[in-house]
Parts: structure tokens; sequence; C-alpha cells
């Protein structure tokens, strides 16, 4: 029987892809340690492993809004709550690694306190990557600006010093690289197909494409139209009142289902009266809404895109942060989707009907569904992990 901890970020879409494979190597008859944070404890505790709450060290989580928006987009920003939050929770980890010796550790690949602490205590690691891997080849479907360019080498300084703080606190990181990015030598669980991955081909043997980790259908939602439309901007930066209210006005006289998710940060009062044909909620079984669903109007998270795709379903794109346009752009070069380029309602009206009036676009959905299907997903991830366990 093995040990394995499990670490992740306070993110729906980084954390539900991992639970099938946690399921999977409880029902091996292997023991599971996760540290997360409680706004997932049910979900994590539902699985059978052992949860562990990190929501007192995190330094996200203590951030103003008008910070959040930042995270993700500013690397010394991000950086310094990484390193924050790592060295928030180093003497707790540290000395649970050695009491509990682990056989592994897996980490979300923005947990890099997880990585860190293998780093540090000799741990074998594996990294979970629930958007797509990285390196020179498939990085360029990343558009960066001139700006973020820029911007990036100018906050180098800064972001030394904080690598500066880990080094002092014993852990052999040279380089923000070092914790951010994995190379050839990391094993890795990515949760997509070699299909939809870009540059497949280019990673080496220690990469493990598993597939989507999507659950079945639990909850059945109620077709009432011919046509379903989803409308979601994910869990997290999902303030977007406005664009909302103009999905109202562009689906308002039509014959279309309309099922828009709008996250906990909106007043559904502030929609006043809705059509029949519209329902909002603060949040929806979005698997059960997908498996009915004809286009989803999404954010491009690589969750909501493996799931919408898993379920033949086209998309129209409005991605909010760079790693958004990057999964946006291989939708498009897929052809299973397309972008949203203003989000008036005529504008938001026209590109939820060239979606659904050109066949292309699900044709296009239904070729990588069957990618990942090929794909044995949670049992791939399982036996990549434990042959780490076992070398």
């Amino acid at each position: 029987m093995g040990k394995i901890v499990f670490f992740c970020i306070p993110a729906h879409g980084h954390t539900n892809p991992t639970l099938g494979v946690v399921r999977e190597l409880i029902e091996r008859g292997h023991e599971v340690w996760y540290y997360s944070y409680n706004m997932l404890k049910e979900k994590i505790e539902a699985t059978g492993a052992k949860f562990v709450p990190c929501d007192e060290y995190d330094t996200e989580l203590k951030l103003e809004p008008k910070d959040t928006a930042r995270v993700g987009k500013d690397l010394a920003f991000s950086t310094k709550l990484l390193v924050d939050t790592t060295l928030a929770l180093d003497d707790m980890v540290c000395k649970d690694m050695e009491r509990l010796q682990p056989d592994c550790i897996v980490a979300d690949s923005m947990a890099v306190w997880g990585k860190a602490v293998a780093l540090k205590l000799g741990i074998p690691f594996v990294s979970s990557t629930t958007t797509f891997a990285f390196n020179k080849y498939s990085a360029k479907i990343m558009k960066q600006s001139i700006g973020e360019l820029f911007g990036m080498i100018f906050s180098m300084s800064k972001i030394q010093k904080d690598i500066k703080r880990l080094q002092d606190k014993g852990y052999p990181v040279k380089n923000v690289l070092d914790i951010i990015q994995n190379d050839e030598k990391t094993d890795t669980v990515v949760y997509t197909s070699p299909q939809f991955q870009p540059c497949a081909d280019t990673f080496s043997d220690k990469y493990a494409f598993v597939g989507p980790s999507v659950r079945t259908v639990t909850e059945q939602i109620e077709k009432t139209k011919e046509k379903l439309i989803y409308i979601s901007m994910g869990t997290v930066n999902n303030d977007m009142l406005q664009l909302y209210k103009n999905c109202i006005a562009a689906f308002k006289e039509t014959e279309y289902q309309v099922i828009m998710s709008v996250g906990n940060l909106v007043d559904i009062e502030s929609f006043e009266e809705l059509p029949e044909n519209i329902s909002v909620y603060t949040q929806v079984d979005q698997i059960a809404v997908l498996s009915q669903a004809d286009v989803f109007l999404s954010h491009c998270g690589m969750n909501s895109v493996n799931e919408s795709l898993y379920y033949e379903v086209p998309l129209v794109m409005y991605p909010q942060t760079s790693e958004q346009g990057g999964v946006a752009n291989r939708v498009l070069q897929l052809g299973a989707g397309i972008q949203l380029k203003k989000t008036t309602p005529s504008a938001i009206l026209e590109a939820i009907e060239e979606v659904m009036d050109n066949f292309s676009y699900q044709e296009n959905a239904v070729k990588i569904a069957d990618g990942f299907r090929k794909c044995t997903g949670a049992k791939a991830a399982a036996d990549k992990i434990l042959s780490v366990c076992m070398k």
C-alpha cells in the first residue's frame, strides 16, 4: 500500500480533473492525503482521501477583489503570492511530510509549494497539469503582447528577490522557471489527449497525456427548446454583469433555451424579470447542462473546454487570461469554435448562430471528443503516479 500526497490551488477547474484519479488510487488500495481548501473539502472527502486544509496559509485568499484580477497577468505579483504561500506552508508541510514519509507528491502545476517541498525533501514528484503542457514549440499558441513581454522583463529583479527567499529556506531553486515550468525530466500528467495537446510529439515520455477526467452525468436537465445555449464565465473572474445583461438582450426574443451560470459575485436580482426562455443561476451542474447543450459561450478555462468538447459541444469563446487565450487558439486551430470579438447583443447572437448554423464546428468537436475517449483518463494517470512511486 502506497502513501500519496496531493497539493492543489483553490480552484474547481484544477481540482475536478484529479478527483477521479484519487478515487482510482484509493480503489487500488493506496492512501491519499489531499492538501487543499475548505471550499473544496466536500468534493475531496467524497473520494475517500484525507483532506488537509491550507486556507490560513494561502496569500491569494486574503487578497482584495481589485487585486485578484492581477493574478495570472502580473508575473512578479503572482510569483510573490506563490512564494508567500510556499513559505507560510513550509513548517507545517515539511513536518507532515517527514511524519508521513509519502511515496510520491502530486502537485498541481500552479501549487508550486508541492513541487518545492518535493525538491527540498527529495520526495518523488509528479506534476498535475490541467491546462496544456508547454515547451518552446507548444508555447507558440500563447500570443503575448509586446507590453506583456516588456512587463515580464522589467519584473525579473523583483521575482529574483522572491526566489532568494525560497533559497534561504533551503529550497533548491535557481530561478522562477524551476517552480513554474516542468522540464523534460519531470514526470507529468496532462489532462488532455495527444490530439488536442499542441505539439504533443515534441514532449518526452515523461509526459502522460491521459485525456480529460470527466465525470458521468448524475443530474438531468430538461431541454425545453430545440436548441440549448449554455453561458458561463467560470468560477473565478466571472464578475461580468454587463456581459450577462447583453446575453439576455441577445436571446430574449429568440426560440433558444438559454441557461446562464453567473457565479457568486453577481446579484441575480440585478436581472429583474427574465424572459421565459432564459434561466440564470449562481451555479449549475455543468456536466448535466453540457450533455444537452448545442453551443457553449465560455471563458475558455481548460476544464470547461475539455468538458464541452467531451460532450461534442462547439464553443463561442471569450477568454480573459493568456492561458485561456492559448486554449481558445487551439480550439480555433482545430475548427471547433470561434472567438467572440465584441460583446454587444447583436455580436453575441451572430457568433452563437454562426456556430449553430455551420455544422463543421460540431463535426470538429466530435473528432476531438473521439480522441478524448481513446484515452484511459484516471486509470492512466494512476498508472503514471504509481510508476513514479515504484522507482
